[in-house]
């Protein structure tokens, strides 16, 4: 049975607003954080009585032409030569830090992201992947999560039985809309056949988790079109569904200037869509888990929401609560302990900093008491359905209604509204709450008031 939502109470509510990857966001990160920190944090959890397992992303970005709707970090190019520079430094880069990593300390998870990580050949992955292992203590057993993002256009049945015996069992497929006058308007192109086939081709292969991304508020795209969309990925029964929102920001990503702002739905339209694809997941066996995501039972994912492991991080959501983040590769952000260390944006600067033999961290934050609490209960909101305040005052020793007395003072709103509800020390969210985690999680970030916050975020919806 769907949860019932409340569309005009989503309408009232829907504004931008951080997606909370992070506590604090990205924003806010400063450049004092550099290569020495970053190890000195790394050497100082080693020491840990019990060190907290790994979770390894590596970010690579090629793409041999563009996606107008993308905001990731990428390099558009059809030059091997420049490749193959990239991928020695990120060689050297997963050496470099795997000899500051303790080899106890084990990666539960490994994520290839981008760009389009199936821009490499075969054989680029596969040295990828043994270089990982040569310098990584990889888990070898049924509960790790080591998951690929998949671009359809570049693979065959053939390459991804090639991905399940270098390990990963976890492929993401990005479909965005299946629609043909939507793919041209994004400029991306691809077979719904070939792309439905390989759902299917992935689940007889037997991996553990086939998720595929869908996107809302593309232009030209319409509620009748979007559904039928729907209806062919649920055809073919993946078992996890993730369902992003267009973030509409050409001021900062220039390939979306080639999206004229006319062509895109309104906001009532946006969230019509929206709650149409809402609707038809949870009608057909699938729950909704955090603000983006729908799995159906045996999904990992699932699984992690139901015992409450459940984790939060650059990457999305994660079945492993209590890793460190170690991330590779350009722009990429690791979190060790408290302190999150990112590296260069800059293809030169990257490549310039490996060579000479340093890791190329650029900047980062170290979180504070404030910070760690806060970031607790945010990622609490974001991945689960209430916020235990006895648990947080066991892990932080705090009064959670006198810490928070401002903050739940102005929930008053949001109660009122149906979208939580307090009780006692418990912080419920309700259904449309659960949709709008974001809005009730910006309500405990001390940064936002300080935030111009223009231009900057997508909307909640």
């Amino acid at each position: 049975m769907s949860p019932v939502i409340d569309p005009e109470l989503i309408r009232r509510y829907d504004a931008p607003g951080p997606r909370y990857t992070s506590y604090p966001t990205a924003r806010h990160f400063q450049k004092g954080v550099t290569e020495a920190v970053f190890c000195e944090s790394v050497a100082f959890s080693n020491e840990d009585p019990i060190p907290s397992d790994l979770s390894l992303y590596l970010h690579l970005p090629f793409c041999r032409r563009p996606c107008f709707y993308c905001g990731c970090t990428r390099i558009i190019t059809h030059h091997a030569p420049r490749v193959s520079s990239y991928l020695d430094q990120l060689h050297q880069e997963i050496a470099l830090q795997g000899a500051e990593i303790s080899r106890d300390r084990v990666v539960r998870q490994l994520h290839l992201g981008g760009g389009t990580p199936t821009y490499l050949t075969d054989t680029e992955l596969e040295s990828l992947m043994g270089a990982i292992r040569k310098s990584f203590t990889l888990d070898e057993g049924p509960d790790r999560e080591f998951g690929i993002e998949v671009d359809p256009r570049t693979v065959d049945a053939n390459r991804l039985a090639h991905f399940l015996a270098l390990g990963f069992n976890r492929v993401s497929f990005g479909i965005q809309d299946l629609d043909r006058t939507v793919q041209l308007a994004i400029n991306r192109v691809q077979d719904p056949d070939h792309t439905l086939m390989l759902v299917e081709q992935a689940q007889a292969f037997g991996f553990a988790s086939v998720n595929v991304d869908l996107l809302y508020g593309l232009p030209g795209q319409s509620l009748e079109h979007f559904q039928t969309t729907i209806q062919s990925v649920l055809k073919v029964h993946p078992g996890r569904i993730a369902l992003y929102g267009y973030a509409h920001l050409p001021e900062q990503f220039s390939f979306q200037r080639q999206i004229p702002s006319t062509a895109l739905p309104d906001a009532h339209a946006r969230i019509a869509l929206f709650l149409m694809a809402f609707e038809r997941f949870t009608s057909s066996g699938y729950h909704p888990i955090g603000m983006d995501h729908f799995a159906r039972d045996g999904d990992m994912l699932l699984n992690a929401a139901r015992d409450g492991s459940l984790q939060r991080n650059f990457q999305g959501y994660s079945t492993h609560a209590g890793l460190d983040s170690v991330a590779l590769g350009l722009s990429a952000i690791s979190r060790i302990g408290t302190l999150y260390a990112q590296n260069t944006k800059d293809e030169a600067d990257y490549l310039a900093c490996l060579r000479a033999g340093h890791l190329p961290i650029r900047m980062g934050y170290r979180l504070n008491a404030d910070d760690v609490i806060r970031a607790d209960v945010i990622e609490r909101i974001m991945c689960h359905e209430e916020v235990d305040g006895d648990a947080v005052e066991k892990r932080h020793r705090i009064r959670f209604r006198d810490y928070f007395a401002s903050t739940l003072g102005h929930l008053k709103d949001l109660e009122h509204d149906g979208l939580v509800e307090l009780t006692g020390n418990r912080l419920i969210l309700k259904p449309t709450g659960q949709i709008l985690r974001r809005i009730i999680a910006a309500r405990f970030d001390a940064y936002r008031p300080q935030e111009d916050r223009s231009g900057h975020y997508s909307r909640m919806i």
